[in-house]
């Protein structure tokens, strides 16, 4: 009978995950909200 071989999450990627990849989808979604907000606020004053 084989025995479970339990593995910690940085083994089984076979790697570190790090954190850049949060930043980078918080900042992101940050600059398109502005956007959106900014082509609003022009959209609606060029009425």
């Amino acid at each position: 009978m084989e025995q479970e071989v339990h593995k910690n999450t940085d083994d089984a990627r076979a790697g570190s995950t790090p954190h850049i990849v949060r930043y980078v989808l918080t900042i992101s979604l940050v600059l398109a909200l502005v956007a959106m907000v900014l082509l609003l606020l022009w959209g609606s004053t060029t009425n």
